[in-house]
């Protein structure tokens, strides 16, 4: 594997080239390894299984010595792919305390931070959230407009007929 980050690398069996993959991968990169599951509600709500983590979502702890413990995601460091949580602290030595910086795989969203603006998935083009229950009506409404009520298969010949006026 060569030294700098490669695009065409499709995927190793071999742990050490999966680390340098995800060690040398560009900001951009890093920053879709930044996704954290949703709740089971807002699943439903946004219809998406996953979304990437900004600072000011709700989250809560899934796996670890800190397993079920919920807080605010006070920093992103998209670099070294981890995140600080309010209130995960652990005591030091000399008796000061020491954020934990947290993998975004151990985690789950229970409530998003829409006061974000760049949020990509969540916002429509008009800047107000997606509600599913609104897309499916607006799409139903649009496929009742165009469905004739009695449907009729026309051929091109009878649509040449229609033109000729016979």
């Amino acid at each position: 594997m060569r030294k700098e980050f490669s695009k065409a690398w499709k995927g190793s069996k071999q742990p050490r080239k999966q680390r340098k993959y995800l060690a040398k991968a560009p900001l951009h990169i890093k920053r879709k390894l930044l996704s954290v599951n949703l709740s089971k509600d807002l699943r439903k709500k946004y219809g998406k299984r996953n979304i990437v983590v900004r600072k000011g979502d709700n989250v809560k702890v899934m796996t670890g010595k800190f397993k079920g413990k919920t807080g605010k995601i006070t920093q992103v460091f998209t670099k070294i792919s981890k995140v600080i949580m309010e209130g995960i602290q652990v005591k030091k030595q000399d008796g000061s305390k020491a954020n934990i910086k947290l993998r975004p795989s151990n985690l789950q969203i229970i409530e998003l931070n829409l006061e974000d603006k760049k949020r990509i998935g969540i916002r429509t083009s008009s800047g107000l959230v997606r509600d599913e229950s609104q897309t499916k009506e607006k799409k139903s409404e649009s496929k009742k407009e165009i469905k004739p009520e009695n449907k009729k298969w026309v051929t091109y010949q009878d649509k040449k007929n229609q033109r000729n006026g016979q």
